[in-house]
């Protein structure tokens, strides 16, 4: 059993940056894959971020890679998402999500947190 819980999130201007985190719940916390998403209204749910369970790997979107960089502490039991030059685009709601391989796909994913959202002004 597993919970997540992800902070963070805000209003922020173009350009700006903001850092999400999650923080699980339980034990074995490594032996998960961790993997960021974000749904805006109206919209399908897309991958952000994912990282492998002891953070050896790492994938991200392509309409973010070299902006966000997701990374973990594992004695800590948190994951985050660090984001950079923040585009209007860039606006949704965040979700962070655990399961066994740092895949894209939002249904490979074991666990859920509840969501925070991000709002970028032009």
């Amino acid at each position: 059993q597993v919970q997540l819980v992800e902070s963070g999130g805000g209003l922020v201007q173009a350009g700006g940056s903001l850092r999400l985190s999650c923080a699980a719940s339980g034990r074995a916390f490594s032996l998960y894959a961790m993997g960021w998403f974000r749904q805006a209204p109206g919209k399908a749910r897309e991958f952000v971020a994912a990282i492998s369970g002891r953070g050896g790997s790492t994938y991200y979107a392509d309409s973010v890679k070299g902006r966000f960089t997701i990374s973990r502490d594992n004695a800590q039991n948190t994951v985050y998402l660090q984001m950079n030059s923040l585009k209007p685009e860039d606006t949704a709601v965040y979700y962070c999500a655990g399961g066994s391989r740092p895949v894209v796909t939002s249904n490979e994913y074991y666990y859920w947190g509840q969501g925070t959202q991000v709002t970028v002004s032009s």
